[in-house]
């Protein structure tokens, strides 16, 4: 088996105030981005890391991060795209048609831990699926709503709250992706092409520390999180 591993890192990031965006935020020492590739490089199976990043920003990344990047396994800063979609689209288009499978991964998620990248692989090598994603079962009540006005609460036994790392047989991946693109198809994640495309995708169930960075309230979380390991 080897996999590559695709970070998504391309947004502008305007929204969260900081230059640079989320990715560069301050975390406990180093970027945000710099703890979710040293989380990365640490898995073993995973053989090379394709970073998608703002077209602008390709180089300021790499330099902030350089002190994390593991010297034995090749490391790819790539412009993004204009979506999440297009930037897995473009980090997909260097991963060499030799392996077997991909890991997509939020560069602004850096409170993984590599056990549960190996716990995603075991899980799609061992069931046959063409996808396995992490996630948690929803604890809060759910509405459907519509310009503020709720129209119905959906059942929550069956509703999971969707993270990364997500992974995928890699000619699945690129199949979806492909077909999507021609067809005009936007997923909310890489698991949603799968499905759109009649895949399988079976979701493990990870921790509730596995926080995205998204606003810069979440950046005294993770901290928190981290101060606790």
């Amino acid at each position: 088996m080897t996999a590559a591993a695709l970070i998504v890192a391309g947004g502008s990031g305007e929204r969260f105030g900081s230059p640079g965006g989320k990715q560069l935020a301050p975390l406990a020492g180093r970027p945000v981005l710099a703890w979710t590739i040293a989380a990365v490089a640490a898995v073993d199976r995973i053989d090379v890391i394709v970073v998608a990043c703002h077209p602008e920003r390709v180089e300021m990344y790499r330099e902030a991060i350089k002190e994390v990047i593991d010297p034995g396994k090749p490391t790819l800063f790539v412009a993004g795209g204009a979506s999440r979609q297009e930037s897995v689209s473009a980090a997909l288009a260097w991963v060499a048609p030799e392996f077997d499978i991909v890991v997509v991964h939020d560069g602004a998620r850096p409170l993984t831990e590599p056990g549960l990248f190996d716990a995603a692989l075991d899980a799609l090598v061992d069931g046959g699926y063409d996808g396995v994603i992490v996630g948690h079962p929803s604890i809060d009540t759910l509405k459907s709503v519509v310009d503020g006005i709720v129209e119905s609460t959906p059942e929550r036994a069956s509703l999971w709250a969707v993270q990364t790392p997500q992974v995928f047989r890699a000619d699945e991946l690129r199949s979806a992706h492909i077909a999507a693109s021609r067809a005009g198809f936007v997923g909310t994640d890489d698991a949603s092409l799968i499905e759109w495309q009649g895949g399988r995708v079976a979701v493990i169930e990870g921790p509730r520390d596995n926080i995205k960075v998204t606003v810069p309230e979440d950046l005294a979380i993770a901290e928190a999180i981290l101060a606790s390991r």
